[in-house]
């Protein structure tokens, strides 16, 4: 169907609008100085990823000659000009809070950025002992002349690009990597002042080339193409052609050089001849660059300069006396439990759950995905104890998650070991659901127990993303979890389901008919995700708010639908809450009476990824006591006038002007201490 481009959001300048409002974060008054630091390395980062999927992607679209446009009607090669424009701009307005902004925040706080050439005394000497004992052995200078090519610079290296001249007066380049192993800032004795290690490199270059002039020496930084092209049908092993992938993925090309202001024309011109690049993929930055380094000052040990620490509270219902430890199963027969991390404990509540059932002599069988899992992880050790004692674990390893391959490459391989049934997906989808199934043997007859959420089952995560899961022994959830894990690991084709709703069969489909039975007067709509870009449901939306219905989305990243323009959409309003938490549960409501309302929660976007080529899997959610936290989240998101932007209908977004009195985590932090008291 023919689309009007007037009525979207290029995603891709969307998204950006998104990272500015993460690097909004940085330099706000009302938070700690070292978050300031912390949120300038998390929208680096968020950049990093950005040119090396997205920015790759269009990159090899426009090279090979693709005119087909966005659905806001641009071509790859304007899209690309466009984010130019607005990347350049996100530059500056790094550039300005590092230097205007956090440097002397953090000076005001005895915490000071100095150059080698500024230390005196004792603090040159520490250093310089520093550089000789731990530095200089770890550092291989690589010269290019006729007789050495020009080096291979990895992916997001920061990198010296220094011309040194010989005795014979011939001027030579040469390239130092400043290694990604050793801090990033380096404090003298005090641990007030510190020295940035590519500055003590810098300052140390005549010790790497003994008997040569160093005449010049520049910074720069390479991103390389990072995502993965991976054909499953013809690849025999999965497992090891992922792994290959990764490896190749070291020598994507390049899609973006980051240099310092004052380059010389001279090696800029020597490194974009060499990399293979244009001006176009050159970006100057007046801060240090690879901000993610800024971490190393996060993890001073200041506390008065962070955020105090959320201690994350066990759920009543799973809260024994006396801290005593209670039974899940007797707990889930009771009734079903919601729970939303950080604010509860994930270990006190999923991890927890899965534990039990990995020590239960009468549990038969575990079943579960794995997306995304940190080092150490508790869930992953509990399935490896569960196959040792016996019992029938599958768990379902999606190779393909973006940047955690390796990591899930290394997971499987433990499981094997284990004697966990491993398996890699569905040729041709990722799976990217958050289930888990629990068979029970009870007086005679099998139980199941089920856990539906929207995060991974990640500890780390757990502290810092906002999500929601169900615990539950309802027997169609637990049937359905059973339909679908046999639809993933066999050759099921069902796709009718009792309490899930699942993508790519069904989901589109209800959604858009759930959206479609609210386009009336009095109509109601509440969407909370991650990014709304489906172009269905976009439509859907704006035919619902013509028809009458008001609709309030929380979208925190991108979102492709206009809001507020008259004639299409003047009864939708978008809000973004960005703040200490990132926000990431999805909660898809409709209706207007609490009574007749339907509820979803579940693992997948509004997307087309994943509601056309993903396996996801929301669950419909009843109960007066689930529902009713469901409308807390909800209701304290709308409320939001601390943490909450606005979108307008041409892309822009502002913070929210209200008294400042609903901050939306603060909120639900108190809420959960309140439910635990």
């Amino acid at each position: 169907m023919e689309r009007n481009p007037d009525h979207y959001i290029n995603r891709e300048l969307s998204w950006l609008a998104f990272n500015r409002r993460v690097l909004a974060l940085a330099g706000r008054d009302d938070l700690p100085v070292l978050e300031w630091a912390k949120f300038l390395a998390i929208t680096q980062s968020n950049l990093d990823e950005f040119f090396q999927v997205r920015v790759s992607g269009l990159l090899n679209q426009a090279d090979a000659g693709v005119t087909r446009k966005s659905a806001d009607g641009l071509t790859p090669a304007r899209q690309l000009e466009a984010i130019h424009d607005a990347v350049v701009e996100m530059y500056q307005e790094v550039d300005r809070v590092f230097h205007d902004e956090l440097v002397p925040a953090l000076a005001d706080r005895a915490i000071i950025e100095v150059r080698y050439d500024d230390l005196e005394g004792d603090d040159r000497r520490l250093l310089d002992e520093l550089f000789h004992e731990h530095v200089f052995p770890v550092l291989t200078p690589l010269a290019v002349d006729p007789s050495h090519p020009f080096p291979f610079i990895s992916d997001l290296s920061l990198n010296l690009a220094v011309i040194i001249r010989d005795a014979d007066g011939v001027t030579k380049f040469a390239r130092v990597k400043v290694p990604p192993v050793l801090d990033r800032f380096i404090p003298t004795e005090d641990g007030t002042k510190f020295v940035r290690l590519e500055d003590l490199i810098a300052h140390h270059l005549g010790d790497l080339f003994p008997g040569m002039e160093i005449v010049d020496h520049h910074s720069f930084r390479v991103t390389r193409d990072a995502d993965l092209d991976v054909q499953e049908d013809e690849a025999d092993d999965l497992l090891e052609a992922i792994a290959s992938e990764i490896r190749r993925r070291r020598l994507g090309r390049v899609v973006r050089l980051e240099v310092r202001p004052n380059m010389t024309d001279e090696i800029l011109s020597l490194l974009m001849r060499s990399l293979g690049i244009g001006e176009e993929q050159v970006y100057r930055s007046a801060a240090p660059l690879d901000l993610t380094g800024l971490l190393r000052l996060y993890s001073l040990d200041r506390p008065e300069l962070k955020w105090e620490p959320h201690r994350p509270v066990t759920p009543p219902r799973l809260q024994g006396v006396d801290d005593e430890v209670v039974d899940i199963f007797e707990v889930l027969k009771q009734g079903d439990v919601l729970v939303q991390h950080p604010y509860e404990s994930f270990d006190s509540s999923v991890v927890a759950f899965i534990e039990a059932a990995a020590k239960d002599p009468d549990v038969l069988a575990i079943k579960q995905t794995l997306y995304r899992t940190e080092p150490g992880s508790k869930v992953v050790s509990a399935l490896v104890n569960a196959a040792r004692r016996g019992k029938q674990v599958v768990a379902l390893v999606e190779l393909k998650a973006r940047f955690d391959e390796a990591a899930n490459i290394t997971w499987a391989q433990v499981l094997e070991r284990a004697g966990v049934h491993v398996v890699y997906g569905l040729v041709g989808l990722k799976t990217h659901t958050k289930i888990a199934l629990v068979v029970r043997q009870e007086a005679g007859h099998v139980v199941r127990y089920s856990h539906v959420g929207t995060g991974n089952y990640n500890g780390s995560t757990a502290r810092l993303y906002e999500d929601i899961g169900i615990l539950t022994a309802d027997e169609d959830v637990g049937a359905d979890l059973s339909d679908l894990f046999n639809f993933m690991t066999g050759y099921s084709r069902q796709i009718d389901y009792r309490s899930l709703v699942t993508a790519p069969t069904q989901l589109l489909h209800r959604i858009t008919q759930l959206i479609r039975r609210e386009a009336h007067p009095g109509g109601r709509i509440v969407l909370k995700c991650n990014s709304l870009v489906d172009t269905d449901v976009i439509e859907a939306l704006y035919e619902a708010s013509s028809a009458g219905a008001e609709i309030d989305l929380v979208v925190r990243g991108t979102c492709c639908l206009k809001p507020g323009v008259p004639g299409l959409s003047e009864n939708i309003r978008v809000r973004s809450i960005v703040g200490r938490y990132l926000e990431h549960s999805r909660i898809y409501r409709f209706g207007q009476v609490a009574h007749e309302r339907v509820y979803l929660i579940g693992s997948a976007d509004l997307m087309p990824r994943n509601l056309r080529r993903r396996v996801e899997a929301c669950v419909i959610v009843e109960g007066r006591d689930l529902t009713d936290r469901l409308d807390e989240v909800l209701d304290s998101a709308l409320a939001d006038d601390v943490l909450a932007w606005e979108m307008h209908g041409d892309g822009t977004w502002t913070r929210i002007e209200g008294d400042r009195r609903h901050d939306h985590h603060v909120h639900l932090e108190a809420a959960a201490h309140s439910r635990h008291t």
